[in-house]
């Protein structure tokens, strides 16, 4: 039992559920006691001396003494690397399996081993079982150690071996992703988890691993950058070491990565290129992020405990009232009926639909939560159904695995299962029904309350993987994402003219082709918010563009100058929520005095002014997998200073936003990328690279544009507008405007801008098929040369 166990063991005294999180924690002991294979006698194995190799298309297999390794480079310049024989097949990340060999990349004889050449990197494989991935002009972007298993002497062991993987890096590189991390974006030196986990309370930066865990790594070097993602989803750890330049009579030290895992196939995947050419690779090979329809990417509430449909009705009032915008109210567990999913409390939610139709008369949609566990409860017609389907998680002797869940006793629907997908995604009919736009998925690591040890089911637990086999092990990390298709899939089936609306908690790598992602349940103060940067930022590098914190904290109560901050930051992330706990304090603008207020209106209003802004870029993110929030660094890699800056972002390439991030602060010290940019309250001009000194009172923080960015905002009309930020003499800017009707399937208009000057005077033009065209939109010029 460690220090969080005590914790949530005194938490748990006197709940309601107290005593089931108590039973639950034996029986999840008891089971894997009796069920779980033992770990016996093993020995260590190292591939050995090459013993020859054989030529395969985009590749080949290299045999060694006591192992093979099969290098394949794909059509688009992802590398496949497996070891053991393991194939990239089958993978719960790939989207569409394995992309076609790219046959113009040969195996040939090197002068220590082998190498294959294809046009973005070459890779080479030594005599001994390393293997090296360089530019094409021959630089070092990755050395990877010949690997280390540890074979069961005794026969099979369930799972595979264990086996530890070692890399070296470039002595300056920079380590990012890993999935939802706080302690980031660029992740230091220390172990990561990867092993989805609800911590048990609120979280900062200190708190790892969390939800969502990915083997996923994007390393960012003067030689270039590269992706590498293990597609491995067992339990594993993560240890990273920082590099140093002139280590050692002036000779560099490499950075160094090593990836433990206690079973599954050793295989992964390495993409180089510029961030931009990587995101869009990895998102090819795992999926192109869900749209999300337009107002979704406008700004919610939510809070645990709204009670009664006549408090939903009061704070949808207030936000009317007051003339703040509002796009959606998220419900939940209080609304269901003694917590059970697919239901409704009556008494306090008499009519669901009622109430879904007059807030969308005022354009607000709502959201339902949904968990994954079903109470075990015969008569529940949800838990009567998935008996009959024979849908939930069993033991190793047949008996459905129970958990304590917040209605009770629960089971769990294995969605690695194909029948028991699409009999969950059948029940999303009863959310539609009741009137429900949208869904976010919560408790799905999975979570199961226990008062001592993991928090999740046992990991002898089986699932069916697909029709292969196998138990929680393997499971645990890709349940949520195989939850997370099941729902998207229900939805888009249920309502095919509409995109569907979803977002979760847990997830792994490819979610992002059915869903977004929140934060979690963040803390509620300075660290917390400084972690949900972190997060956002680290998620999209991920493959995961859309995604945002719970503004103010799920716990606690803010101060009025750390809720107006964190409003602030997040107006300019994809996901726009505020959301609390029941015993927290309030989250309603106005319930922190009238300055905080009037704060607040300017950034809601600010918020729907970029609408057109946002939902360009959620479309390219949607085609190129280009994340809405990305780092400083992103167009320009190879400045350290910019790799190592963790307190402001670009939105998109437009816009720079440099939060606030410690208490009583009236100034911002922030790091510019190279160009011209303006202060878009001031207008003032910065020249960067370099560092500068922004004023950043409260109600505003610095957002400054690039020159000659043309960005589509919502004029006071409601109709688009395009805001273009002087370019510099002797340099063209440009933006690019893309709509649809806001939701559904239809091809959307794509609109490309130019910007230039001419004598002094700021030009801009629509670039058609013929030239330069009429612009067509109300043009505003800022920051000079109108």
């Amino acid at each position: 039992m460690d220090a969080r166990d005590l914790v949530r063991q005194a938490r748990s005294v006197g709940s309601v559920n107290g005593l089931r999180a108590v039973r639950a924690a034996w029986r999840r002991a008891r089971i894997d006691a009796r069920d779980l294979p033992r770990r016996g006698p093993e020995r260590a194995r190292v591939p050995g001396a090459a013993a020859g190799a054989d030529p395969l298309p985009g590749g080949g297999v290299v045999r060694f003494a006591r192992s093979s390794l099969r290098v394949r480079v794909t059509v688009g310049g992802a590398v496949f690397c497996g070891w053991d024989g393991a194939g990239a097949e089958p993978s719960y990340a790939l989207a569409e399996g394995c992309p076609e060999a790219d046959t113009r990349a040969v195996i040939e004889p090197d002068k220590d081993g082998w190498r294959i050449v294809s046009e973005r990197v070459t890779v080479l494989v030594s005599r001994h079982g390393a293997v090296e991935f360089r530019t094409p002009g021959g630089v070092l972007l990755r050395r990877d150690l010949p690997p280390r298993w540890w074979d069961p002497v005794a026969g099979s062991r369930d799972g595979g071996p264990r086996w530890v993987h070692r890399s070296e890096t470039a002595a300056d590189a920079a380590v990012f992703g890993l999935g939802g991390r706080a302690g980031g974006p660029r992740l230091g030196n220390g172990a990561y988890r990867l092993w989805n986990t609800d911590p048990g309370g609120a979280f900062g930066p200190g708190d790892d691993p969390l939800y969502i865990t990915m083997p996923v790594q994007l390393v960012v070097a003067d030689a270039g950058s590269h992706l590498v993602f293990h597609d491995n989803s067992f339990d594993g750890r993560v240890s990273l070491r920082d590099g140093e330049e002139g280590a050692g009579s002036g000779h560099d030290r490499p950075g160094g990565c090593e990836l433990r895992m206690d079973g599954g196939p050793l295989r992964y995947w390495v993409i180089t290129g510029s961030p931009a050419r990587i995101l869009s690779a990895w998102t090819k090979l795992t999926g192109r992020p869900a749209l999300p329809p337009r107002w979704a990417l406008g700004y919610h509430h939510a809070r645990w405990g709204f009670g009664t449909a006549e408090e939903v009705r009061r704070i949808a009032g207030g936000y009317r009232e007051r003339g703040l915008p509002l796009a959606a109210m998220h419900l939940d567990i209080d609304h269901f009926d003694g917590h059970r999913v697919f239901t409704v409390d009556k008494e306090r939610f008499p009519d669901l639909p009622g109430l879904a139709r007059d807030l969308g008369a005022d354009g607000v949609r709502l959201v339902s939560i949904i968990d994954p566990a079903v109470k075990s409860e015969p008569g529940n017609p949800v838990y009567d159904s998935g008996v009959a389907e024979d849908v939930f998680v069993r033991d190793a002797k047949g008996r459905p695995v129970r958990g304590a869940v917040w209605p009770g006793e629960g089971v769990f629907p294995d969605f690695t299962d194909p029948g028991v997908r699409t009999w969950w995604g059948g029940l999303y009919a009863e959310r539609l029904a009741q009137g429900f736009s949208g869904v976010w998925h919560d408790m799905n690591e999975p979570v199961s309350f226990a008062a001592f040890g993991e928090t999740t089911l046992p990991r002898s637990a089986r699932h069916a993987l697909e029709g292969r086999g196998g138990d929680h092990r393997e499971a645990h990390n890709v349940y949520a994402l195989a939850m997370a298709r099941a729902g998207h899939e229900g939805l888009s089936e249920l309502r095919p003219d509409a995109r569907p609306f979803l977002f979760s908690r847990s997830g792994w790598a490819g979610m992002q082709r059915y869903c977004g992602a929140w934060s979690g349940d963040v803390s509620t103060g300075w660290p917390g918010l400084r972690a949900s940067l972190s997060l956002v930022v680290g998620l999209g590098l991920c493959g995961v563009p859309y995604s945002g914190p719970d503004v103010g904290g799920f716990d606690g109560f803010p101060s009025p100058e750390l809720y107006l901050r964190w409003l602030e930051m997040a107006a300019y992330f994809p996901l726009f929520r505020t959301h609390s706990a029941m015993d927290a304090g309030r989250r309603e603008p106005w319930e922190f005095g009238p300055e905080v207020l009037g704060h607040a209106s300017a950034v809601l209003r600010e918020r729907e002014r970029l609408m057109p802004y946002l939902y360009t870029l959620a479309h390219v993110a949607h085609r190129t997998g280009a994340p809405y929030v990305r780092p400083l660094w992103w167009n320009d890699p190879e400045d350290r200073k910019l790799r190592a800056c963790q307190d402001a972002f670009l939105l998109g390439d437009a816009l720079l936003v440099a939060p606030v991030l410690e208490q009583g602060s009236d100034l911002r010290s922030l790091r510019l990328p190279r160009g011209r940019w303006y202060d878009t309250a001031t207008g003032e001009a910065y020249e960067g690279p370099g560092q500068v000194l922004v004023d950043a009172p409260l109600g505003r923080i610095p957002v400054l544009a690039r020159a000659g960015a043309v960005l589509p905002v919502a004029g006071a009309d409601g109709g688009v507008e395009l805001e273009v930020w002087a370019p510099v003499a002797g340099r063209s800017g440009g933006g690019l405007l893309i709509a649809d009707d806001g939701d559904g399937w239809a091809e959307p208009r794509a609109e490309r801008f130019r910007a230039r000057l001419v004598g002094g005077r700021t030009v801009v033009e629509r670039e058609g098929a013929e030239g330069s065209e009429e612009v067509g939109y109300v043009v505003r010029v800022r920051g000079g040369g109108g």
